[in-house]
C-alpha cells in the first residue's frame, strides 16, 4: 500500500539540513562523534590541539555533540564557544578579551547547569582572558574541556594575544586552567604561525599547539554514511532512493557533507515538493544537481569567492591546465586550499568532488561565456535528427578563437588556463540544458579530459597546450587511454598552440588511426 501523499503534519517529519547545527529529532543525520575518535583520547592527555575542517562539514555539529557527550559522563566540564565576535580588524586586544569572555559566558549559560557556569563578567570591564578561565577552573572540582570555535576568525595582535594567554596558562592546568583547549576553524595551525610570523612576531616555541600531530582534520562521510542519511528518509516515509542514486550522490559530492544534504533536499524538498509518493529518479537527480551549480547557494558562493586569492588561483589553475607544481606536502599554498575544501585530501591535487570540478571553471570561464555572440547557440549545431554536429561545433570554434583570442587572452584573469577556459566557455553555451559535460583535472595530467554528453551522443574531448616537440605524442597516447576507459573508439584532441606560428598552420582537422582508435586532431 502505497504511503499518503504526505506525511501527517502532526508527525513533524525530520528533513536534510543545510543550515546550522543538525538536532536528531528534526534533521537527518550521520553520528558525528565516529568521524574523529582521537578526540577523546587526547582529552585524556590533556592535550592542546587544533581540529579543522572546510564550512559546512558538521564541524559545530561535532563539537556540541562531544561537549554533550563529556558532561553526560560527569568526569568534564565541557564548552563551545566561538571567536567570530572579536574577528573584524579594528578591535583591540582589550575589547576582543572581553568579547571573548562574553561569549565563554554566554554559551556557558545555554549549555551548563548554573553551578557549572564561569562567573557573569558583564559588570566588569578589561578582564584578562587568562584570569577569567582560571578563576572558572579553580571555581570547578571537575577539569574543564573547552572548545574554542571560529579561532580563525581572530586577526593579527589579537590573535596573538589570545594564544599566548592560552600558552601561558596551559602550564598550570588542570586545576589553575581548563585541562585541554581545542581551537577549531578552517585552517590548520600552520597557518595560525605564518600570521604570527608578520612583522617578526612570534607566539613563542612553547606554545601547546606547535605539535603537529596534533592537528585533526575532520573528513567528509563515508560512503556508508551517505547512504545511511539518505535511508533515513525512506524509514520515515518510505519515499526511496534507488541504489543507483545514492551512489550517484555520494559519487557527485564524494561525501561533502553540504553536498549530500543540499542534493537529497533539492530532490524531495524542492523538485519533489515533499510528495512522497513520487519516485526519485537518475533523471531528477540530474536536474537538481544542475539546479545546484546553477543557484550557487551561500557554501558554493563562499568557495568561489576564494577564487580571486592570489594563492588559490595559483593551485586552481595549475589543476585545470594538468600542469606540474613543486610538491611539497607542507607548502602553504597547498595546505591552505586543502584546508578550504577546494581540492581533495589525496594526490595528485584535484577538486574535492565533481561539482566543484564543474562549478570552478564554470565561473572561471563566465565572463568569456558572458561575451560570446548570441547567433552561436545550440539549434545552429544539430542535426537534422536533432544530434550535435560536433564538426561543425568544432569548425565554429576554430573561428571563434581566431578573432577573439588574441584581444582575450591578453585581458582575462586567468591567463594561464585561458585557453581551456575559453572553450569550456564555448562548449557550455551550445550545450546548455540539452546535455552534460564532465570534466577530468588533475595537478602533473598535462591535459584536461572533457566528455560531453548529448542525449544518447558522447564525444571524448582531450585538450593539450603545446609546450614542446612531445605535445602532440603525449596527447595521442593520453587520449587513447580516455577512450578505453570510456570504451569509445573516437575522440578528439584539441591542441593550443600559443607560439608566433601562423595561423594557416595553426589550425587544422585531421583524422588519425592510433592503436585501434580514431583520433581527430584539432589545432587551435
Amino acid at each position: 500500500m502505497k504511503k499518503n501523499k504526505k506525511v501527517k503534519e502532526q508527525q513533524r517529519p525530520r528533513w536534510f539540513n543545510t543550515a546550522g547545527l543538525c538536532f536528531p529529532g528534526k534533521h537527518f543525520m550521520v553520528d558525528p562523534l565516529p568521524r574523529l575518535k582521537e578526540v577523546e583520547e587526547l582529552i585524556a592527555k590533556e592535550f592542546y590541539f587544533t581540529l579543522h575542517a572546510p564550512r559546512q562539514t558538521g564541524k559545530t555539529t561535532y563539537l556540541h555533540a562531544m561537549a554533550r557527550k563529556l558532561n553526560s559522563e560527569g568526569k568534564y566540564i565541557s564548552l563551545v564557544a566561538s571567536c567570530e565576535r572579536a574577528g573584524y580588524g579594528s578591535i583591540t586586544v582589550e575589547k576582543a578579551n572581553e568579547v571573548i569572555i562574553d561569549s565563554i559566558y554566554s554559551a556557558a549559560t545555554q549549555q551548563l547547569p548554573e553551578n557549572h557556569q564561569p562567573e557573569n563578567p558583564r559588570d566588569k570591564t578589561h578582564i584578562d582572558l587568562k584570569l577569567y578561565l582560571e578563576t572558572w577552573s579553580l571555581s570547578q572540582k571537575n577539569p574543564i574541556v573547552l572548545f574554542i570555535d571560529e579561532i580563525d576568525a581572530l586577526m593579527d595582535n589579537v590573535l596573538i594575544s589570545v594564544l599566548r594567554q592560552f600558552r601561558d596558562g596551559s602550564q598550570s592546568r588542570p586545576t589553575h586552567f581548563p585541562a585541554s583547549i581545542v581551537l577549531v576553524g578552517l585552517r590548520d595551525v600552520r597557518e595560525y604561525k605564518a600570521a604570527i610570523r608578520e612583522g617578526q612576531k612570534s607566539m613563542g616555541t612553547a606554545s601547546p599547539f606547535n605539535i603537529k600531530s596534533d592537528s585533526l582534520v575532520l573528513r567528509n562521510f563515508l560512503k556508508q554514511d551517505v547512504y545511511s542519511l539518505l535511508e533515513q528518509h525512506t524509514a520515515d516515509t518510505g519515499q526511496e532512493f534507488p541504489e543507483e542514486v545514492k551512489a550517484e550522490i555520494y559519487r557527485l559530492s564524494d561525501g561533502q557533507p553540504w553536498l549530500t544534504n543540499a542534493l537529497a533536499r533539492q530532490i524531495v524538498s524542492k523538485i519533489l515538493e515533499d510528495d512522497f509518493s513520487r519516485p526519485i529518479t537518475g533523471e531528477i537527480l540530474f536536474q537538481a544537481r544542475q539546479q545546484l551549480i546553477l543557484r550557487r547557494d551561500t557554501h558554493l558562493d563562499s568557495l568561489v569567492d576564494k577564487l580571486k586569492e592570489d594563492r588559490v588561483k595559483r593551485i586552481v589553475q595549475a589543476i585545470i591546465n594538468g600542469d606540474n607544481i613543486a610538491f611539497d606536502i607542507l607548502d602553504d599554498d597547498i595546505a591552505y586550499v586543502r584546508d578550504l575544501g577546494i581540492v581533495a585530501q589525496s594526490s595528485p591535487l584535484m577538486f574535492a568532488n565533481p561539482i566543484y570540478a564543474e562549478i570552478v571553471p564554470r565561473v572561471m570561464a563566465s565572463p568569456m561565456q558572458e561575451f560570446i555572440p548570441n547567433d552561436i547557440r545550440q539549434p545552429w549545431f544539430l542535426d537534422e535528427q536533432g544530434g550535435l554536429d560536433i564538426t561543425k561545433l568544432i569548425k565554429e570554434f576554430q573561428k571563434f578563437y581566431r578573432r577573439n583570442s588574441g584581444a582575450w587572452l591578453d585581458r582575462y584573469e586567468y591567463k594561464e588556463s585561458a585557453h581551456h577556459l575559453l572553450f569550456m566557455a564555448f562548449l557550455q553555451r551550445i550545450i546548455n540544458a540539452g546535455g552534460d559535460i564532465v570534466r577530468e583535472m588533475a595537478v602533473g595530467n598535462g591535459r584536461i579530459d572533457l566528455l560531453v554528453k548529448f542525449k544518447k551522443q558522447e564525444f571524448a574531448f582531450e585538450l593539450k597546450i603545446k609546450r614542446d616537440n612531445y605535445t602532440i605524442e603525449d596527447g595521442k597516447e593520453q587520449l587513447h587511454r580516455y577512450l578505453d576507459r570510456l570504451g569509445l573508439s573516437t575522440g578528439y584532441l584539441l591542441i593550443f598552440d600559443p607560439g608566433k606560428t601562423g595561423w594557416d598552420e595553426k589550425l587544422y582537422i585531421k583524422e588519425i588511426d592510433y592503436d585501434q582508435k580514431r583520433i581527430i586532431m584539432v589545432g587551435c
